[in-house]
C-alpha cells in the first residue's frame, strides 16, 4: 500500500513539473512571438528563445523522468495540459495590437 502511496505522489509531482515546463516553453514562446516583431532582428529572438526553451525543457523532462516511463509519461501529459492553458489563456490577447 505503501509503494502505491509513493509512485502516486510522484507521479503527481512529475505532472505537476511537466505543467511548469510548459508553462515555461509556452509562455516563453508567446512572449518572443510577441517582441520579435518590435526587434531589429526577429530571427535571432526566434532561434535564441528556441534553443534556449528547448535545451531547459529537455533537461527538465529528463530530470524529472528519472529513467522512469511512468514519470515521462506523467511529465508530458502535464506538458501538454499547460500548452492548452497557454492557448486559452493568449487567445484574446493575439487580437491586441
Amino acid at each position: 500500500m505503501n509503494d502505491i502511496l509513493t509512485l502516486t505522489f510522484q507521479l503527481v509531482l512529475a505532472g505537476t513539473a511537466g505543467g511548469l515546463l510548459g508553462l515555461f516553453f509556452f509562455g516563453g514562446l508567446w512572449w518572443t512571438v510577441r517582441w520579435a516583431f518590435d526587434s531589429p532582428r526577429p530571427a535571432l529572438w526566434v532561434v535564441g528563445s528556441l534553443l534556449l526553451r528547448m535545451a531547459c525543457v529537455a533537461a527538465g523532462f529528463v530530470i524529472v523522468s528519472a529513467g522512469d516511463w511512468r514519470r515521462l509519461l506523467a511529465c508530458l501529459i502535464g506538458f501538454w495540459a499547460a500548452r492548452g492553458l497557454v492557448v486559452r489563456l493568449t487567445a484574446g490577447r493575439a487580437a491586441q495590437p
